[in-house]
């Protein structure tokens, strides 16, 4: 070879190693950086789930996990904490809820919040279940987290999952309106969703904010998360920006049902409810003077005449104006309110849902994000349409939803959030997912009556709505004063503007209520505690212990019963065999004693208990073979009378004496049965 080929090829591979070198020696330098700072755990970690640090056993929402989705960590919002088992336990349902603030539950949170209204009803319908639903939902976030929590949440067996997301599209984090918004293109989005997962990155935003906060003064103060938020005010129905918002919740949720579909996963998705009948468009987009010069004076004339109750003429220039501009949302409001004062629900109806969808603050979903909602159940299978507007519509006057049970624009009330409840919880039985005894299954009338949420819950609620309608956008300054007159409207405002924490809240609220011996409402509050903290087994006790003392022995089990399965002890065991025998439960009893025989540590022998509740259970089974024999009753009677189990033995001798009044076994016993009361009275 010459020479000269031979420097040619030389330089040739000193060229080709200087430019892998020049490649490979900065990718290098940035993976050990990458390294570094992960090894000094720099920034945050933005998986959905974290340790529980109750118990390593267990995984909950990670606090972090939204500020993958917030430009501004500042922004960034926290949700529930609900831990579930990092290994499923084979008897377990497990659900998972995503959405926004109405799926978390605001103005109320925790037990006001629609699953934790399912949960109450599911845990007491399946109680032999290890009930696990898991509310990831979060504040100010919309279908970007939904679908990025979704590809997660894949991964932990879940049974199935709730969805109730869309009022937050435009100014969610990472909405097309929002200020949080990092461009136009989803790939890109996605691409940046991405690369926030490495420290290095992280680093830059880091080193940029700093640089931002040293430029600009904080705009902050004394702002609300909800102004915020909102980068454009206006978004006309049908602009760019509107279309913008529309594809993007499309595209997140057809990935999500998609996913779901494909991975076989239930997934039951519901379409929106928003106040229309009750609620004037934040922004109404006016038209043009020079181009329009009769609308305003067809509106201002029909405004008038609204005012004064003369509807035939306010109808008359509404109309008129609406002829010549028909995108005005305020003039669409008020020919609903026209019909709807005239009995002309059908109109009333399509001209409050117009002026909603023609509002450009758009803090309500659009009516086509419910279409999408319905056109993705029929389209992928395994997606069950949860038609919580229909049910809105049928606990609402004339079907029009408005503040008969929305506390705002979006938000329902605890009346409003026990149908959502029930929405899905119908949804779940038609489908065949649960299947429900009917001797346990609870009506939505004593879901209402029994649901713990406390007077303090309820008025926290609205203190917060309160505290909201006093600033933009509705800047309501005629609102009714937040009232701390009585113990419960001082703790619900301490909860709220003092900050203290809820369950300081209900500490406090438990003890006022015992202090006034107040049982039942203590009863409550500790039934509430429970559905919070549903891996407190001091807490079951403690309920059902209450639960016995005002003679609720069906809520007394069943407490008992859920703090025995999470921790057997004998105690345990002995409430229940004796609660369970007091109703007259000898079947139910004996796997109850047959634990506490094995676990005695007590000095009682427990073997004639048991004989006594095996002679019980074969009576009743002889009985029920033959309905008439009496003595049956008898033996029942005089076996429970020699247990000191005078309540199911007056039951079974009054029994006798239904058909045969004089019947001696029967009298005879039940005067000894009273004898011996009145003898434990003199002594």
């Amino acid at each position: 070879m010459p020479e000269r080929k031979k420097m040619a090829l030389s330089k040739n591979k000193i060229i080709l190693f200087k430019g892998i070198s020049i490649t490979l020696i900065p990718l290098l330098l940035l993976f050990l950086l990458e390294l570094t700072l992960r090894l000094f755990h720099y920034g945050h970690n933005l998986s959905v789930f974290v340790d529980y640090k109750g118990n390593r056993n267990y995984l909950v929402l990670n606090p972090d996990a939204s500020k993958k989705y917030f430009t501004d960590d500042d922004m960034a919002t926290t949700g529930n904490s609900e831990p579930f088992k990092k290994q499923k336990d084979a008897n377990t349902l497990r659900i998972f809820v995503l959405g926004e603030s109405t799926t978390i539950g605001y103005p109320f949170f925790h037990n006001g919040s629609f699953h934790r209204w399912l949960q109450y009803r599911l845990m007491h319908e399946l109680p032999d279940k290890n009930l696990e639903i898991i509310n990831l939902s979060l504040t100010a976030v919309n279908s970007y987290t939904v679908a990025g929590f979704a590809k997660e949440i894949v991964n932990y067996e879940p049974d199935a999952v709730f969805i109730y997301t869309g009022h937050n599209e435009y100014y969610g984090a990472l909405g097309a309106g929002s200020t949080q918004h990092i461009g136009g293109n989803r790939n890109m989005v996605k691409l940046l969703l991405h690369l926030r997962e490495f420290k290095i990155w992280q680093l830059l935003s880091n080193v940029y904010s700093s640089i931002q906060n040293l430029i600009h003064t904080d705009k902050r103060a004394g702002a609300s998360r909800m102004r915020l938020m909102v980068g454009n005010q206006q978004i006309p129905y049908q602009s760019e920006l509107y279309q913008k918002g529309v594809k993007q919740f499309t595209n997140n949720m057809t990935e999500v049902v998609k996913l779901f579909s494909q991975k076989h996963i239930p997934l039951y998705l519901s379409n929106l409810v928003s106040n229309q009948k009750s609620l004037k468009p934040f922004i109404s987009v006016e038209p043009g003077s020079l181009k329009y010069p009769l609308f305003q004076k067809n509106y201002a004339d029909g405004l008038n005449a609204f005012k004064a109750n003369n509807l035939p003429v306010a109808e008359k220039y509404f109309t008129a104006a609406d002829e010549l501009f028909d995108t005005n949302a305020l003039c669409n409001f008020y020919l609903g309110a026209v019909f709807y004062k005239k009995g002309d629900y059908t109109y009333a109806q399509k001209y409050f849902s117009k002026a909603k969808d023609l509002d450009a603050l758009r803090f309500r979903a659009p009516d086509q994000f419910n279409n999408i909602i319905t056109q993705l159940c029929k389209q992928y299978p395994g997606t069950h349409l949860v038609d919580t507007q229909t049910a809105f519509e049928k606990y609402t006057p004339q079907h029009i939803i408005g503040d008969e049970l929305m506390v705002d624009h979006v938000h329902p009330n605890l009346m409003g959030y026990a149908i959502m409840a029930d929405a899905f919880y119908k949804a779940m039985v038609n489908n065949h997912f649960i299947t429900v005894d009917k001797a346990r299954a609870m009506s939505f009338e004593q879901l209402l009556q029994n649901m713990p949420v406390t007077r303090v819950d309820s008025l926290a609620g609205m203190d917060r709505i309160k505290n909201l309608k006093k600033r933009w956008p509705y800047n309501d300054t005629t609102g009714t004063a937040i009232n701390t007159t009585t113990d419960e409207e001082k703790l619900a405002a301490d909860n709220v503007f003092n900050k203290v924490g809820w369950p300081e809240t209900m500490d406090r609220l438990y003890n006022i209520y015992l202090n006034k011996h107040q049982l039942v409402n203590a009863k409550k509050v500790l039934e509430g505690l429970v559905l919070e903290n549903p891996l407190d087994t001091a807490l079951y006790e403690k309920t059902a212990m209450l639960s016995g003392e005002i003679k609720d022995y069906d809520s007394a089990v069943f407490y008992f019963e859920k703090a025995f399965n999470l921790s057997p002890s004998f105690d345990n065991a002995r409430y229940l065999f004796v609660l369970c025998l007091k109703l007259d439960k000898p079947a139910e009893a004996l796997p109850y004693i047959d634990y506490a025989i094995s676990n005695n540590t007590s000095r009682f022998n427990l073997q004639a208990v048991k004989e006594y509740t095996q002679q019980i259970v074969h009576l009743k089974q002889v009985h029920e073979a033959n309905p008439t024999a009496l003595p049956i009753l008898n033996r029942i009677a005089q076996t429970y009378y020699k247990m000191d189990n005078t309540d199911a033995a007056v039951k079974y001798a009054q029994e006798v004496l239904k058909t045969d009044n004089q019947n001696a076994g029967a009298l005879q016993l039940l005067t000894q049965i009273k004898t011996r009361q009145l003898n434990n009275v003199r002594h």
